[in-house]
């Protein structure tokens, strides 16, 4: 008997890929508007540019009246969202290990306070973290706002990595330990490497997550030295009497292509943190 030959995958898909496709052209139309409004003039009363012109990107090379230099703010914020990421990391993946190995005094109390600290926006915390940062002297500064951020997204990192632990199986611990080797050693020769996809989702998510922050960096360090992107981009549109609408369209590409850089580099990682984060 000859058997049926089945569908390619690609022959199956194709429906969902077409049906995605023309939901997302408007979206991509409004980029490529975006970006056409960044690199051509147009006259007021015109429906189609009169030519090219690099004028809306001069940003890159020269600083703005009233405003910080782009390279300035791009370092700055690079440094918060690099910053940020690696305190949620190391404190992540030991409190994670802890809570899914270790048979600690009152684990699901902690557990579930994780959860409701995770539960509360930043927003609402906002008047008690700047009196508190005023008091200590971080106030306008990058350290203070990088420790605020990291502490309000390390929930959501601790229980993210607690469920990629719960996945790891029991007899890889124990041969290290049997092998004689310390629970410090275990952790970071055998189990580490394990996670390695969550680790790597979880550090992607928190370095998009600190590079879009805005509300944390406007109220927390609003001077221009310690000015991040999302709050430089912000200031095109209060500022009343210099307004360059296609400017602050060139700015917010600029401020979108290491987003894009990113995600398309490392996108696999991210959708593992749905994955392992929903177990345990």
């Amino acid at each position: 008997m000859v058997e049926r030959a089945q569908p390619s995958a690609n022959y199956r898909s194709w429906p969902v890929l077409t049906a995605l496709t023309i939901v997302s052209l408007p979206l991509l139309l409004m980029y490529v508007y975006l970006f056409l409004d960044t690199v051509t003039v147009k006259p007021p009363d015109a429906l189609l540019p009169s030519g090219l012109t690099l004028n809306h990107w001069r940003f890159l090379w020269q600083t703005t009246a009233g405003k910080a230099n782009i390279w300035h703010v791009t370092l700055n914020t690079l440094l918060f969202s690099a910053c940020t990421t690696s305190l949620v990391l190391i404190v992540s993946s030991m409190a994670g290990y802890v809570l899914s190995r270790l048979n600690v005094p009152a684990r699901g109390f902690f557990l579930a306070g994780v959860m409701v600290l995770h539960a509360f926006p930043s927003v609402t915390l906002i008047i008690a973290i700047f009196i508190v940062l005023q008091m200590i002297g971080l106030y306008n500064s990058l350290i203070g706002v990088i420790l605020v951020k990291a502490a309000i997204d390390l929930p959501l990192g601790i229980w993210l990595m607690k469920g990629f632990y719960d996945t790891v199986p029991w007899e890889i611990e124990m041969a290290g330990v049997v092998d004689g080797a310390s629970r410090f050693r275990v952790w970071r020769s055998l189990v580490l490497p394990q996670v390695k996809p969550g680790i790597m989702a979880l550090g992607l998510f928190s370095f998009l997550s600190g590079w879009g922050e805005f509300i944390l960096p406007q109220v927390l360090a609003p001077g221009n030295q310690v000015q991040v992107l999302s709050v430089y981009l912000a200031g095109f549109l209060a500022d009343d009497n210099n307004y360059d609408f296609n400017m602050f369209k060139a700015v917010g590409l600029f401020y979108l292509i290491p987003v894009l850089i990113a995600y398309a580099l490392f996108n696999k990682y991210l959708m593992n943190i749905y994955g392992g984060g929903s177990k345990g």
